[in-house]
Formats: structure tokens, C-alpha cells, sequence
């Protein structure tokens, strides 16, 4: 008894250190929203993918940016379940609306707001973050400062919005405030049975740093509405979706 006690004791002071970081709702959200990647759970703080946070990718190329898009539109169809919506900025369109539907997501659901560059984009963004009636807000841009990416930072520890910066073709990498980094690159698609025609999407999804986590490399699909683990290994064989889901 006097074991568990201690790891209760513990227990509630790391949750206790994870609020003054910035993770206010690591434990409220523990059960209040399942992100279906439950094969990286021990990549992120109290097991949960953080949220009310600031998430930064980066994309060097056209391609991991297209990557990064998918991967982050599969993040939002869970922020969005509670029917509040999510604002987009960028100064260079290259999303395509009608193609959010794959991933349960209704285009009027997306408030786009497009501006003239990074810092039109950035001062868009944080007055957005400080809106609770949002879900989450994306911004596409290039560079950002440490002192822009703190703004941001605190302001979502007051609001509770989800923040995604996603950085296309930055001229540096340098370090920010945001609670992790994540780099997003397409792998080979899925076909179930190895049958012929074009597959389900996959990504490799590199985890560069996390606050309190543990970074990785993870291989995700997504069908059937959800993210689907893959196996580097078992990319190339024939996989049962069910079977293979949480794998």
C-alpha cells in the first residue's frame, strides 16, 4: 500500500509540473478525445496527444508539405467532433477544400483567411487563438521567431485552442516555444490484399522533439475514418485493417 501511494504522490506531482509547463489540459483530456494513435502513446505526455497547445511542422519541400496537410487535417476531424470550427490561414492557398471530406471534415467547417505573409499570418493567427469558440487554427508560413512562437504559446494556455504552425520551405530551423515538432514525409499508399488501383494514404511521421515526451518515427495510414498503424516491415505485404489498426 505504502508503494502505491508513493507512485500517486508522483504521479500527481508530474501532472502538477505539466500545468505550470503549459499541458493545462494533459489530464482533463485523457478520456475526452481519442486520436486513434494509440501506437505513439508513450511519445506524449500523460499519454495523450497534447492539445491547447502549439504543435510546430516543418516542410522543406512541396511534397511534405502536401504530407503535413493530411496529417494535420487527420488531427483536426477529432478537434472538430465537438462541432466548433477551425480557422486556416495561409498567403498561399494550396489546400483543397473538397478533399477534407476524406477525413470527415465538411469544407464549411474550415474558415480560411488568406493574407500577404508571415507576419500578416502570424498576427492573424494569435488574435485567433485567443477565440474559445475555435477548435484549433492552422497557419502556413515560413519563418517564426522564438519571441512570436512564445506570444502564441501563452496565448493558448489562456484559451485552450489548439495552435498548428506549419512551416513550408523555412530558410532556418530554429528552435521555438511550441510543445513539439514534427516533420511529415509520404510513404508508399496501402491497397488491402495488394490489389491494383490507388491506396490508402500513408505518412512517416517523424517526431522530432516533444515537451516531457519521448520523440519516434511512426508509419500512419488513414481509412475507415481513423488513423491505422502500419509496420515498416508489413508496408509491403497484404495487412488486415482490422487486424493491424492498433498494432
Amino acid at each position: 500500500m505504502e508503494g502505491i501511494a508513493k507512485k500517486e504522490i508522483i504521479k500527481q506531482l508530474q501532472e502538477k509540473i505539466l500545468v505550470l509547463e503549459g499541458f493545462k489540459k494533459a489530464v482533463s483530456a485523457r478520456n475526452d478525445l481519442d486520436f486513434g494513435l494509440r501506437a505513439m502513446e508513450d511519445a506524449f505526455p500523460c499519454r495523450v496527444f497534447p492539445t491547447g497547445v502549439i504543435h510546430e511542422f516543418i516542410s522543406p519541400t512541396a511534397a511534405s508539405a502536401t504530407a503535413s496537410n493530411g496529417f494535420i487535417a487527420g488531427l483536426l476531424s477529432t478537434l472538430m467532433k465537438k462541432e466548433k470550427p477551425c480557422l486556416w490561414v495561409s498567403s498561399k492557398r494550396s489546400l483543397y477544400p473538397p478533399a477534407l471530406e476524406l477525413f470527415g471534415i465538411a469544407p464549411h467547417q474550415i474558415i480560411f483567411v488568406d493574407v500577404t505573409g508571415d507576419k500578416e499570418a502570424l498576427w492573424v493567427m494569435e488574435q485567433s487563438l485567443n477565440c474559445r469558440v475555435l477548435s484549433a487554427v492552422v497557419a502556413e508560413l515560413g519563418d517564426v521567431s522564438f519571441a512570436e512562437s512564445q506570444r502564441l504559446q501563452l496565448v493558448v494556455e489562456r484559451s485552450g485552442v489548439t495552435g498548428f504552425i506549419h512551416r513550408k520551405r523555412p530558410r532556418r530551423v530554429t528552435p521555438l516555444a511550441c510543445v513539439s515538432r514534427w516533420r511529415i514525409r509520404h510513404a508508399m499508399s496501402y491497397t488491402p490484399d495488394n490489389l491494383p488501383g490507388v491506396g490508402h494514404p500513408v505518412w512517416e511521421v517523424h517526431l522530432e522533439k516533444i515537451r516531457n515526451g519521448k520523440p519516434g518515427k511512426w508509419h500512419w495510414g488513414w481509412w475507415g475514418g481513423q488513423f491505422v498503424h502500419l509496420c515498416p516491415d508489413k508496408l509491403s505485404q497484404s495487412i488486415s485493417p482490422k487486424r493491424e489498426r492498433y498494432a
